[in-house]
């Protein structure tokens, strides 16, 4: 794991670093979900590989979740103690961006509402959903910045973006320097 940027909003930790979120020790981390909840490639694949058939079971129980949503399985083998199912949009199926704030403020929403410290996103929807990367980390960060100055007593203290591949790396750290 390697650290990247960090920056303080209302009083919480906003941090971006380089690593497998399969790896983090931190409350939840965020799944790149499919609305069928079948965990088979990217983010999604490596979770349940790494975390266990425990993750995909669970996640059959409560699928399927609509596009812009997210729901809570527990985690498994992970060092997390949850795993946030955020449903990203296709490119191509229409509202996206819209789609893409919605699965994110509804991540952030539901870690509050379970009293969770620590999160950690990847970059929803930019790997075979096909979103445009620059403008993936444009609204992940932005919608971030936004339910941290909206919801000042919300539980989570630290918010954090854990980007595997140097390319995405790169325009999330673009974002993070435009931060004040």
């Amino acid at each position: 794991m390697k650290m990247i940027a960090h920056h303080t909003i209302a009083g919480k930790t906003l941090r971006l670093i380089q690593g497998d979120i399969t790896h983090r020790d931190v409350d939840a981390i965020v799944n790149a979900a499919n609305s069928s909840l079948q965990h088979g490639g990217g983010v999604a694949g490596a979770i349940v590989r790494k975390g266990g058939q425990v993750i995909q079971d669970e996640s059959n129980r409560i699928a399927p979740v609509a596009v812009g949503h997210a729901a809570i399985t527990g985690a498994g083998k992970l060092h997390a103690k949850f795993v946030i199912h955020a449903v990203g949009p296709r490119m191509g199926e229409g509202e996206e961006d819209n789609k893409l704030k919605s699965a994110i403020a509804n991540s952030l929403k539901l870690a509050s509402e379970k009293k969770l410290s620590t999160i950690s996103f990847p970059a929803v929807s930019s790997g075979i959903f096909g979103f445009p990367k620059g403008r993936c980390a444009k609204l992940l960060i932005g919608e971030a910045v936004t339910f941290l100055k909206k919801n000042k007593e919300s539980s989570l203290a630290v918010v954090e973006f854990c980007i595997y591949d140097d390319e995405t790396l790169g325009h999330f750290k673009k974002e993070f320097d435009k931060l004040k």
